[in-house]
């Protein structure tokens, strides 16, 4: 396994903010596609720092989903609209779920961590699918959310929505840099390299998986969160195995030498796909395939890996 130093990453953070700025000159829906990108890159960055401990969720979308239906039905089913309570909320209950399911989680390694993790994914989808009283297969939408009691105009909601998925996704960024630059981090690359090792130094490998596993259900609630504001919408589909199936591709695709990797991943992936049904919607899957394919091919390591080598340079 290759050595990473996110110690760096705060740079990586500040040029990340810097495109994300530059997002306001971009049309509408190329910032929208943007800030979907992002919000969805939350989850992918939960995936990756899952895979620096050597474990591949299959079922991240489960949280994604939680935290989305968490503002959804606290906006629809109790009218709480105020910014202040939905994502301190969102934050909150995939917080307690990820506590709950890793102490069981932590349990398992390899194919079994994958799997169990896919499946209690697909139960809440079985779930919400059938739960009529949640718009079924349709899922609902989402009344425009305040902020400190403001509601913006409808003519600057989408700029409102934009500056706060950016804010939240580079502060949260910093602080999984920190996370994995600090000792607590490293042990993550223990786990994946040699974890009788690390039993035998007196730490326990189960409580750093357990961690991993709840910054990672925690982030990705949030991303769930920012994508339903951003959207006004959300649906089961959330939490399919095609959609958690989607980040492990970028977590895969992006690589894992920086936290900004997944979400500039997530952008890039969004865009192929976006101008590959533009330009060929009979074709457009086995384009976004051959993407995949060739990256996979020619950059083992990720995309992020063309940055590495020039900064090596």
């Amino acid at each position: 396994m290759m050595t990473i130093d996110f110690r760096r990453d705060p740079i990586n953070i500040l040029l990340l903010a810097a495109l994300l700025i530059a997002g306001f000159f971009l049309p509408s829906w190329l910032r929208f596609l943007l800030q979907m990108a992002v919000a969805g890159g939350l989850v992918a960055l939960g995936v990756m720092i899952q895979m620096r401990a050597g474990l591949v969720s299959f079922g991240q979308g489960l949280y994604y989903c939680i935290g989305a239906y968490a503002v959804g039905m606290l906006a629809v089913k109790m009218n709480v609209t105020e910014l202040g309570i939905l994502i301190p909320a969102a934050i909150i209950v995939t917080a307690v779920v990820g506590g709950i399911l890793g102490l069981l989680l932590s349990r398992y390694r390899d194919i079994f961590f994958a799997m169990l993790s896919l499946a209690l994914s697909m139960i809440l989808y079985g779930l919400l699918v059938k739960a009529a009283w949640l718009g079924s297969t349709d899922g609902f939408n989402i009344p425009a959310v305040s902020y400190l009691g403001h509601v913006p105009a409808q003519a600057v909601r989408e700029d409102w929505s934009y500056v706060l998925t950016v804010v939240l996704v580079l502060i949260s960024c910093f602080a999984v840099a920190r996370y994995l630059a600090s000792g607590a981090g490293a042990l993550c690359d223990a786990v994946a390299q040699n974890e009788l090792r690390l039993e035998y130094l007196g730490t326990s490998a189960r409580k750093v998986v357990f961690i991993v596993y709840l910054v990672a259900a925690t982030i990705s609630g949030l991303g769930g969160a920012l994508a339903a504001i951003a959207m006004g919408h959300i649906g089961p589909e959330m939490t399919n195995w095609t959609t958690s199936g989607g980040f492990v591709f970028v977590a895969l695709l992006a690589g894992r030498g920086s936290v900004i990797a997944p979400v500039l991943g997530f952008f890039l992936l969004e865009l192929v796909r976006t101008y590959a049904l533009d330009y060929a919607p009979n074709a457009w899957q086995m384009i976004l395939g051959a993407v995949m394919l060739a990256v996979i091919l020619l950059l083992p390591e990720g995309l992020w890996s063309l940055v590495r080598r020039r900064s090596a340079k």
